[in-house]
């Protein structure tokens, strides 16, 4: 097969394969100061809940918002601590649209306090991503359903930090109880 013939062919399948599948990117909506863990699991009409007594016992005064959206029947189930928060998690679960996929959006807590909670959980398969920066999950969309392919966590990085600089982060994280060394 010629060369020219291999890229017909290639643009022939790659053109089918993207008239059956959509992708999307979903702005993550949050408080400003707010954290946001997105993952998957599964049992939700459970995973909800017992994910929402394990953050409280995480984190002795987190507030927070969880919810989960639920493939049968098409629903997505939320619970928390904070009336807003849960507001906010629930309107991200339904942009991203995606099968057992959970949004947590917390305050009084960083991800580092409730990651290992999240991810030893029995029902829970995987995170996408956890941060206070700005956030965007890549939807892809079939005929069947939604799926989450990734996340886009912040800006860039387009520069190496400098000895001073890594003075300074050393320094913070000193101040919020972590010691390197």
């Amino acid at each position: 097969m010629a060369a020219h013939e291999k890229v017909k062919a290639f643009n022939v399948i790659f053109l089918s394969v993207m008239q059956m599948v959509k992708i999307e990117v979903v702005d993550i909506e949050k408080p400003d100061g707010a954290e946001v863990v997105i993952g998957q699991g599964n049992f939700s009409i459970f995973t909800v809940d017992d994910l929402a007594r394990a953050l409280l016992t995480a984190v002795p005064g987190i507030k927070f918002g969880i919810a989960m959206n639920e493939a049968k029947p098409q629903l997505t189930r939320y619970t928390g601590n904070d009336g807003e928060l849960e507001k906010f998690a629930a309107k991200n679960a339904v942009k991203i649209g995606a099968g057992h996929v959970f949004v947590i959006i917390m305050k009084d807590a960083f991800p580092i306090n409730v990651l290992n909670t999240i991810k030893n959980h029995p029902a829970v398969a995987m995170v996408y991503g956890a941060s206070e920066n700005p956030f965007q999950v890549i939807v892809a969309e079939t005929e069947l359903g939604r799926s989450v392919l990734g996340v886009v966590d912040g800006k860039a990085a387009n520069k190496i930090e400098t000895d001073e600089q890594k003075a300074e982060r050393r320094e913070l994280i000193e101040k919020i109880g972590y010691r390197i060394d």
